[in-house]
């Protein structure tokens, strides 16, 4: 069952990113869905939570072409990086959305900063989504060469928010 509080974060979110305009959650049996209005004119965000079975059949096909399907990389067309120098960095991207914070708390210092040498297991920030602070790594050797996001920002999944000179 979902809490009050968790729908009223996640509608929090989904009002706050511009990219981001319909959510689906299975949980427990329940399946929650919220969009944004369509129209500029229409207010409010929809809210729909109805019980849920989830079909479970080798033959279940995809009954509506609004479907996402998952695009391989290996399928997806190259993007041409958008600066020499770039094509040989390493992105470090948010896994999710929600708000990023460069250090554990104010008074501490911050996780990495342009310069800093970090490993695989480098924390390099935390994305805070539904109260829940999820630090995230590095996951690649090198120096920090720009932080792409500011202290507090909301961030979006996939969004870059450091760029990392590989060793």
């Amino acid at each position: 069952m979902f809490k009050l509080s968790e729908i009223k974060e996640l509608i929090k979110l989904l009002d706050q990113t511009s990219s981001v305009h319909e959510l689906e959650i299975e949980s427990e049996g329940m399946k929650l869905a919220i969009r944004k209005p369509d129209r500029p004119e229409a207010e409010g965000t929809v809210v729909q939570a109805t019980p849920y079975v989830h079909p479970f059949t080798p033959s279940h096909q995809p009954q509506s072409p609004q479907q996402v399907h998952p695009v391989s990389e290996a399928s997806a067309a190259p993007q041409p990086p958008a600066s020499p120098a770039e094509g040989l960095l390493h992105k470090i991207v948010s896994p999710m959305v929600g708000t990023f914070y460069s250090s554990a708390s104010p008074e501490l210092p911050l996780f990495v900063k342009v310069g800093d040498r970090v490993t695989e297991k480098s924390t390099v920030c935390i994305i805070e989504a539904m109260k829940l602070m999820n630090e995230l790594e590095a996951e690649i050797k090198g120096e920090i060469v720009s932080v792409l996001a500011e202290n507090g920002q909301l961030v979006e999944y996939g969004q870059p928010l450091f760029l990392v000179k590989p060793e």
